[in-house]
């Protein structure tokens, strides 16, 4: 048996156990990714939980913190530099969590030793002895004294176990449905902050060098000005139907306070009335032109066209702009003048 001192005393006193077995999950997925291995595996048997990818299997060589060169050079990883599996298992040694991890290159536990040269100074060193002959593949933590609560908390950090249904995928990152309330923001697949008057629930995968800076150790609260631009980013790259007809839908509850607040931003909402301005017959109106030119709304609508109610500043934004083909975007004042266009005189000899 061999001693690697983690060099860990006590830290990261705010950190539950959920958030070190998230750590964990963490880098099972990570794992998944770069061996192209199968699903990881989140099971209990018998008050015991065990988490497991089929990769390449755990060395003591991975518990340094530096910079991973292999997770630096592939996008859509969530760690980076090797902290976060020695801060779980600083926090599970804390919260009295009993930790086996299993792999083809060693089997490791936990213990506070005394500081070689130091005696007087102990910390958290992890106990290396010789593989397991049943840990042929992969990676197993073994956890006891963990609850399914502390397993359902920790998942919840993951859009891989939200079960949130997709809506579209653009180049920056992904939109999904928000049925549960709060809407969602991801980072590559990790939970970071929660919004309460977003339309939808996000993942940034294309991050920004702020959204680098800001995503904290962590990664949670990170702030809306982190990734804001991102968010919008993705709006502008939508183009499908779901996304765009919810946007315009929300657009139209505006006037009435009950917008969220992508649509609160001028250029997600042009976007969105180009794209529906390309799909449908339609005319956007205020309410103030619905009132004094509501004989002219009333034409359009029995010329077959949806009427879709926009604020004042919106209208101001759109007037004589083209849609995604080329069109012009069809306010009331573009339809006046297709409707006066669309008159054809037949002029006749008077003498006839």
């Amino acid at each position: 048996m061999r001693k690697f001192d983690l060099n860990v005393e006590e830290i990261l006193e705010n950190w539950e156990v959920s958030h070190a077995v998230r750590e964990i999950i963490a880098n099972a997925l990570d794992e998944q990714k770069l061996s192209e291995s199968e699903e990881i595996a989140i099971f209990e048997n018998k008050n015991t939980w065990y988490i497991r990818d089929f990769g390449r299997g755990l060395r003591y060589q991975h518990l340094t913190q530096k910079e991973n060169e292999e997770k630096l050079q592939h996008d859509g990883l969530i760690g980076r530099f090797g902290v976060g599996l020695k801060d779980a298992l600083a926090t599970l040694y804390r919260r009295n969590v009993s930790v086996e991890i299993l792999s083809p290159h060693g089997t490791f536990t936990l213990s506070m030793e005394a500081k070689e040269g130091f005696p007087d100074i102990t910390t958290l060193h992890v106990l290396v002895e010789a593989p397991d002959k049943s840990a042929t593949r992969g990676t197993e933590y073994v956890l006891k004294g963990v609850s399914k609560a502390d397993i359902e908390a920790a998942k919840s950090f993951f859009l891989k176990f939200s079960n949130e249904p997709l809506l579209e995928k653009t180049e920056f990152g992904e939109v999904y449905s928000c049925k549960k309330g709060k809407a969602l923001i991801f980072v590559n697949g990790v939970k970071v902050a929660e919004e309460e008057n977003f339309l939808f629930s996000y993942n940034i995968t294309s991050l920004t060098a702020k959204m680098k800076k800001a995503l904290n150790r962590e990664r949670t609260h990170v702030g809306r000005t982190a990734y804001a631009d991102r968010v919008k980013s993705i709006l502008l790259s939508c183009s499908g139907e779901k996304v765009i007809r919810e946007l315009v839908a929300d657009i139209e509850l505006t006037e009435k306070g009950l917008n969220h607040d992508e649509t609160s931003w001028i250029d997600v909402a042009k976007h969105a009335i180009g794209h529906l301005n390309k799909m449908d017959k339609v005319i956007f109106v205020t309410p103030k032109q619905g009132i004094e030119r509501g004989d002219l709304v009333a034409n359009a609508k029995m010329d077959g066209y949806r009427v879709v109610f926009i604020n004042e500043s919106i209208a101001e934004k759109i007037r004589g702009s083209l849609d995604p083909s080329g069109n012009p975007i069809r306010d009331l004042s573009q339809y006046q003048v297709e409707y006066n266009e669309s008159f054809q005189y037949k002029f006749v000899d008077p003498k006839i």
